[in-house]
């Protein structure tokens, strides 16, 4: 009977060793498989982007568009790479329910950020004045199918202006403005329009001091528009030619020959006879 007792205590001794060992080893394991996670959440909070909340387009909008809250939504933009003059959120974009509305001045794509370059002020209407930088004038320049680039200007390009008239009797065209920018063709303002328009006027943006030199200019002669590439900021200075230049005439001052005379009176009658002006500096 002791020896039953000896044998089942053991049994159950060995059984409770086995066990602590097998409990012992799975803790570890536990311990093992916390510690992983503790480190994979530690770089993965590392690698976590600060983002700011910012305003895109929904869908794509058009130039004169009237924009509304379905044309917005909001997506999440790392802090450390924001653009400049963004909307943080759709009430401030669009105002509350008794605000003005705001217009689209440059096609947006969907998804694209709202700037506020890109859009009106509440109640502000779209056009030319729009598209005014500050301290600018529009001025309108009379052309045609020749002097307007068969129509290929739009608005929002860059032109060089040519002023052709007349200078001391001679006909000239010389180079007055550079780099200009067009803000509207005709009654067309919509910077993003790809279609060619034959105008009859381009709406140029300059500064008031120049707005006299162009009334003048275009009075006293014809203006020409010559469009600049797109990426183009080379300046030419001063160019001027006219007729004689162009074909390379050159321009010889034909001095008078010189006549000299005598007269010799004869009674009532006088005779005048032409005679080498050497002799009557040799008389005087």
């Amino acid at each position: 009977m002791r020896l039953v007792f000896l044998f089942v205590l053991v049994i159950g001794i060995g059984t409770a060793g086995y066990a602590t060992l097998l409990i012992k080893n799975q803790f570890s394991g536990y311990q093992v498989r916390v510690s992983e996670l503790e480190n994979e959440l530690r770089a993965t909070r590392e690698k976590v982007v600060e983002t700011t909340p910012v305003v895109v387009s929904s869908r794509a909008l058009t130039f004169a568009h009237k924009l509304v809250v379905e044309d917005l939504a909001i997506i999440q933009w790392p802090s450390s790479n924001l653009p400049e003059n963004i909307f943080t959120s759709i009430e401030a974009l669009v105002g509350d329910e008794g605000s003005q509305p705001r217009y689209i001045k440059r096609t947006i794509d969907p998804g694209e950020p709202m700037l506020s370059s890109k859009v009106t002020n509440f109640g502000e209407d779209i056009g030319v004045t729009t598209l005014l930088e500050p301290g600018t004038r529009a001025f309108a320049i009379r052309v045609d199918v020749a002097s307007g680039v068969s129509g290929f200007i739009q608005p929002g390009d860059e032109v060089d202006i040519y002023w052709t008239g007349n200078n001391l009797e001679q006909v000239i065209t010389k180079l007055v403005l550079e780099k200009v920018k067009v803000v509207a063709i005709d009654q067309q303002a919509d910077q993003d329009s790809q279609r060619p328009t034959v105008a009859t006027t381009v709406t140029v943006q300059v500064f008031p001091n120049v707005v006299a030199n162009l009334v003048q200019f275009q009075s006293s002669g014809s203006l020409t528009l010559a469009l600049r590439g797109a990426e183009d900021t080379t300046i030419s200075g001063n160019i001027e030619v006219n007729t004689n230049t162009l074909i390379g005439n050159e321009i010889i001052v034909v001095v008078p020959e010189q006549v000299c005379t005598r007269t010799v009176r004869r009674g009532v009658e006088v005779v005048v006879t032409e005679v080498p002006c050497a002799s009557l500096d040799a008389d005087q």
